[in-house]
């Protein structure tokens, strides 16, 4: 467990070094900057604008921040030849590879409770709301985001065992936006009664092994209070679980490939 605890530190530390959180920085300014425009607005308009806009530039950033930081862990490594230095001491594959996952986790953790603290800090002076009572539920689609990025990021690493940085970004951008546009769309399809067996074999088929990350979108009962989600704590139970499945799943495959690659 060491080993992965000390590789999971050092990515932490060299996404820091990246000076990805000036990213957040720029985005805490960008909220600062935006929402004092809003007051032309009328005070419903204003409250769903204010939230719907941050919470969208965060899931927004943190989507770039969570490929960007995953596609170059391992092909860097490679390329620098650091990794022959990490390999040869007591460190097997396995946990070189799930201590960067951590590392890129921790490292998402990190910059997207700095975007929340800035969502909720520009929430309560423009709203003049300073109960906890009323300010702890904006951190509820941040959390679901986390965990759906926890999943992206799990995707560009296992794809990084095997590809380019460049075709993994469009691989893994690629497969979030089907799974957060068209997992819908699949179920429907699937679903149907009017649907050819061939056209729903294959949508049940894409349903069932794409990721589907539009689970984790919870921020419209946020902005409209009426569309509450039934049964909340186990709907996020349930999300989770699912989240954790597949990342467990692509950990797994993306284990067996590198573990089979030439370095």
């Amino acid at each position: 467990m060491r080993p992965i605890l000390s590789i999971a530190g050092t990515t932490v530390g060299e996404a820091i070094r990246r000076r990805v959180l000036l990213i957040i920085l720029l985005v805490g300014i960008l909220f600062l900057a935006i929402a004092p425009g809003l007051s032309i607005l009328s005070a419903r308009q204003e409250r769903a604008v204010l939230i719907g806009l941050t919470l969208g530039v965060i899931q927004l950033t943190s989507v770039v921040i969570a490929i960007v930081l995953t596609v170059y862990m391992i092909p860097n490594e490679i390329e620098r030849r650091t990794i022959y230095t990490i390999l040869c001491k007591p460190v097997q594959r396995w946990q070189f590879l799930v201590g960067k996952y951590l590392g890129a986790v921790a490292a998402l953790a990190l910059m997207m409770a700095m975007m929340t603290v800035v969502l909720i800090v520009v929430y309560a002076i423009q709203q003049q709301v300073y109960s906890p009572d009323q300010l702890a539920p904006l951190a509820k689609a941040p959390v679901m985001f986390f965990v759906q990025m926890s999943l992206l990021a799990a995707v560009a690493i296992f794809f990084s065992t095997f590809v380019t940085p460049l075709v993994n970004f469009f691989l893994s951008g690629g497969l979030y936006l089907i799974g957060s546009a068209f997992s819908s769309f699949f179920e429907s399809i699937s679903q149907s009664a009017n649907v050819q067996p061939f056209a729903k074999g294959i949508a049940t088929f894409a349903n069932m092994i794409l990721p589907n990350f539009a689970y984790y979108n919870v921020q419209n009962p946020l902005i409209n209070p009426q569309q509450a989600i039934q049964n909340e704590t186990v709907y996020y139970i349930q999300v989770t679980v699912y989240g954790l499945f597949y990342i467990g799943i692509l950990l797994v495959g993306g284990i067996l490939i590198f573990d089979r690659r030439e370095v």
